[in-house]
């Protein structure tokens, strides 16, 4: 018999893969609604932040000729954005159900915060290496929006998660 590593919160195969999924998705909506609710109180200019970001995110697939200026409406920018974000939070739903499996409600939650702050930090600060154009959207709103994903997705996979 095989023995499990104690260091790891658990195996893949342990976890509801069908609640991790719709974790990450629930959580990138979520995310994105309160993103776009933090730019429509702060920046007051939601259209072109979101087009923006959707033309920074295509660019990782589509290559630097989509990045702004100018910052324009694309039906393909905003499709392969939405694709890249949603196949993201489906990554890092399934990586957060596998660190939370068998954590209490609170413990998860807790650990979907520093989750959160996580992939704010790789994304924002680790990929700009490869991808410089993300430092132009490092910040409060930015970071908000990771910590809603990160908390989001880890209460809603505790709650859909077949115990």
């Amino acid at each position: 018999m095989r023995r499990s590593n104690p260091l790891l919160p658990c195996s893949f195969s342990s976890i509801d893969r069908g609640a991790a999924i719709w974790a990450g998705i629930i959580a990138g909506v979520l995310a994105t609604l309160a993103q776009g609710v933090m730019w429509w109180i702060f920046i007051d200019d939601i259209l072109n932040s979101l087009f923006r970001d959707s033309q920074l995110t295509a660019a990782l697939v589509m290559g630097e000729a989509v990045l702004p200026p100018p910052i324009r409406f694309s039906p393909g920018i905003m499709i392969v954005a939405a694709g890249i974000h949603f196949v993201l939070s489906i990554f890092y739903g399934i990586l957060l159900a596998w660190a939370i499996h068998r954590q209490s409600w609170e413990m998860s939650l807790l650990t979907g915060v520093v989750f959160g702050l996580a992939i704010y930090a790789l994304n924002l600060y680790g990929l700009t290496i490869l991808f410089p154009w993300f430092t132009e959207v490092r910040g409060g709103i930015t970071l908000a929006a990771h910590l809603v994903f990160g908390i989001t997705a880890a209460g809603a996979y505790q709650r859909l998660a077949r115990k």
